[in-house]
C-alpha cells in the first residue's frame, strides 16, 4: 500500500490504483495512464478578462485573443483550479505530465526510493 505522491500543488498520484486525484478534496480524476486534464472541467477564458489592458490603443499589453487562448482546468468536485494553459488558437491541449508507473513501482519495491510526506525520496533523505 503506497502513500499518494503529490505531483503538483493540487494534483496527487495514487500508485495503488494508478489514478490522478485532486489534492484538496481527494476526488478521483482519471487513470494516470491518461492526461489528468481529461479528468478535469475545462474553462476557456478571454485573455483580456485576465490581463486587463494597461493602456488604451492597439498595444495594450493584454494578450490578443486572436493569438492566444487561456484554458483553466478544474477539479469536477471542489472546483479547485489545478492548472492553467496558454495556447495558440487551434493548438491541442498539451500533455505536460507522463508517468512511468511501472518504473516508479519497481524503484519503490527495490528500496531505491521511498515516499515520505507525499514526496519521492532517496532512502538517505528520509526523516524519522
Amino acid at each position: 500500500m503506497y502513500e499518494r505522491i503529490r505531483f503538483t500543488e493540487y494534483l496527487d498520484l495514487d500508485l495503488n490504483d494508478d489514478h490522478w486525484y485532486c489534492h484538496d478534496c481527494g476526488t478521483k480524476l482519471i487513470s494516470a495512464k491518461q492526461s489528468y486534464k481529461k479528468g478535469c472541467l475545462v474553462a476557456e477564458r478571454d485573455p483580456r478578462d485576465i490581463h486587463n489592458p494597461v493602456i488604451g490603443g492597439e498595444y495594450s499589453f493584454a494578450p490578443d485573443p486572436e493569438w492566444v487562448r487561456i484554458l483553466e482546468f478544474y477539479c469536477p468536485n471542489c472546483a479547485r483550479q489545478i492548472e492553467t494553459e496558454y495556447l495558440p488558437p487551434g493548438h491541442p491541449i498539451t500533455v505536460d505530465i507522463e508517468v512511468d508507473l511501472e518504473s516508479i513501482k519497481a524503484r519503490l519495491a527495490s528500496g531505491k526510493v521511498a515516499i515520505q510526506a507525499g514526496k519521492l525520496c532517496k532512502p538517505e533523505e528520509l526523516t524519522a
